[in-house]
């Protein structure tokens, strides 16, 4: 017997996170986790057993034949949630970081209108609120939140704690702008995406979040990967900002 689909989907990205994901899956396919959504699983062209650990566990699951980056899963996923009409979507990362017991409260978040009857678009879980979990970072990733938090105050007005968290929940209209072409980072979509949706007039609310270290595996910000990624970063954001306020090139349905 078919089990009936939920209004929500998680969409968990993973990259050579054999040595993590049983874990995680083991935390998603809890009760309190299971009763309120699905699971798709983008696996982003693994070398390691992350496929067939998700296969034998019976998770929907995307397998990229070449290595597609980030953002390029996470689109890819909300495509899927589009297209199977999801109402929300909730993205956390494969190597056990993101702690499960974050996604009821986003959810629950997402659905709670504010005094003018609005709902947000984009939820926020951030390390960095007075009510967040513990999680320490170095010095030289504090120097780069310090200043991304800076740009996004300077083009938006907003100041968001948390630039760079991969532990988000989207609306619907959210998803449905994400999946298009042109509106999402194929590889680092972090402050620069936070910034077109401010600027787009998205609703965007930021909430304490439980996080905690990687333990195995790789980051993908390991080894030099950092000074490209402040490199892409910084250009992204001056380009999102000139498109949207100079060209006044994107718009929303």
């Amino acid at each position: 017997m078919e089990k009936k689909q939920k209004e929500l989907l998680i969409i968990m990205p993973a990259y050579n996170e054999a040595g993590n994901i049983e874990n995680v899956l083991d935390k998603l396919e809890a009760p309190e986790i299971a009763s309120i959504a699905d699971l798709l699983v983008m696996n982003d062209a693994s070398s390691d057993n992350t496929n067939w650990i998700v296969k034998k566990r019976k998770h929907a699951l995307v397998t990229h034949v070449f290595n597609l980056g980030y953002g390029g899963a996470l689109q890819l996923g909300y495509k899927y949630a589009i297209r199977r009409e999801y109402k929300y979507v909730i993205q956390m990362d494969a190597d056990g970081q993101h702690d499960v017991c974050n996604i009821p409260v986003i959810y629950k978040k997402l659905k709670e209108a504010d005094a003018n009857g609005c709902c947000p678009d984009i939820v926020l879980g951030s390390r960095f609120l007075k009510e967040s979990s513990v999680f320490r970072v170095s010095a030289a990733k504090m120097a780069a939140y310090h200043i991304f938090r800076k740009v996004i105050k300077l083009a938006t007005g907003r100041y968001i704690a948390d630039p760079t968290t991969g532990l988000q929940g989207l609306s619907r209209r959210a998803v449905l702008h994400y999946s298009k072409y042109r509106n999402f980072d194929d590889k680092y979509p972090d402050a620069n995406m936070i910034i077109q949706m401010l600027l787009l007039g998205f609703n965007i609310e930021e909430i304490p979040a439980v996080m905690h270290s990687r333990v195995l595996g790789k980051s993908m910000h390991s080894g030099f990967k950092p000074f490209l990624y402040m490199f892409r970063m910084t250009f992204s954001i001056f380009a999102v900002i000139y498109r949207i306020k100079v060209l006044k090139w994107d718009s929303v349905e």
